[in-house]
């Protein structure tokens, strides 16, 4: 019986030797098989899932330097819809502003004194000639910033003059303020914000600038570069496409730099040039505006906070070297958008 015990316990204890063996080599090797089980799902990730990410995404572009369209092309850069705009016959034709209305229009500009309205089925439904109309007969005009407000009329910040006009749609004035004098008033881009203030881009001296509805000024931010466009995101901070500057740049209300990228995209290939439109989507990545880039680098790309590149558009063959303004659209807006092209086939 003891010799049975014996035989029983020293069997029992080599098995348990093989076994805590066994367990330790197992969890030896579960760093390197996770890296694999990971790098695997990644692969599978990028090949099958982020495509349908963007399944449903559509981009508006509006170029020229040449190429002179609009377009409404997928998120691979397949045009679904395009609208052929005027060249270099009618001056110089450097589209610096666009916007999908609810209704399915497109609000665009030809040339830097009028501002448009075309439907899908490519019907022009307005056309406010900036260089003309509301006093600036004989006056030095320029509009690379415009947008369709909630009631209906059209905001449209008119550089050199140096004010923002709100029009109804025969082009009665209803509302207009002053730019701040000085360089200021040679204006980019703007867009409103949710408190509803405007920020208007000045190229010089290179400042973003805060507007209340009459013209006060609230808020600035000196950048020093030729400054394209900015948007106040959902945390209070201002993103800042910086124009020449080559840079986008997240700032506080205190006027504090918390995130940037510049001259070239970390871990990318990607070099910055002329640095223009912006969005922030839900997940709050950003999606901005590489202008004058050449063939090699995307004109438009989206950025996570990690500044890690997860989509990029890059079509130079369809925009050119001119893109400097876009819209994505994502969900509902392209959901919609499909929709109301289907209904013209």
């Amino acid at each position: 019986m003891k010799r049975v015990v014996n035989l029983s316990c020293a069997w029992l204890t080599c098995y348990f030797k093989y076994e805590v063996c066994f367990i330790f080599q197992l969890l030896t090797a579960i760093p390197s098989f996770m890296k694999i089980i990971k790098f695997s799902i990644l692969v599978l990730f990028s090949v099958f899932v982020v495509p349908i990410v963007w399944a449903d995404r559509l981009v508006l572009v509006s170029a020229s330097y040449g190429k002179n369209i609009l377009a409404i092309t997928e998120a691979n850069g397949d045009v679904i819809w395009s609208h052929q705009t005027a060249g270099q016959a009618k001056g110089h034709a450097g589209h610096h502003d666009v916007h999908m209305l609810p209704n399915g229009n497109i609000l665009f500009h030809e040339t830097w004194q009028d501002v448009k309205e075309v439907t899908l089925g490519k019907k022009i439904v307005m056309d406010y000639d900036c260089a003309t109309a509301n006093g600036n007969e004989g006056k030095h005009v320029h509009v690379h910033a415009f947008s369709r407000l909630a009631n209906g009329d059209t905001q449209i910040v008119e550089s050199g003059v140096g004010r923002v006009i709100n029009v109804d749609v025969f082009g009665k004035l209803k509302h207009s303020f002053d730019l701040k004098t000085g360089g200021t008033q040679n204006s980019r881009w703007a867009r409103a914000t949710p408190q509803g203030t405007l920020l208007v881009c000045s190229e010089q001296p290179g400042v973003v600038t805060e507007y209340d509805e009459n013209g006060k000024v609230v808020w600035d931010y000196l950048i020093n570069t030729r400054v394209y466009g900015a948007m106040r995101l959902r945390n209070g901070n201002t993103l800042i496409a910086s124009g020449s500057g080559n840079s986008v740049v997240e700032v506080t209300p205190e006027k504090k730099v918390v995130w940037e990228i510049k001259g070239k995209v970390p871990g990318t290939n990607i070099e910055l040039k002329w640095m223009t439109c912006l969005q922030e989507r839900a997940n709050g990545n950003f999606i901005v505006g590489n202008c004058h880039a050449g063939p090699n680098n995307p004109q438009i790309f989206e950025i996570t906070h990690d500044k890690k590149v997860v989509w990029e558009f890059n079509e130079f063959e369809l925009v050119g070297n001119g893109l400097a303004c876009w819209q994505v659209l994502d969900g509902k807006k392209a959901k919609a958008l499909r929709s109301q092209l289907a209904a013209l086939r």
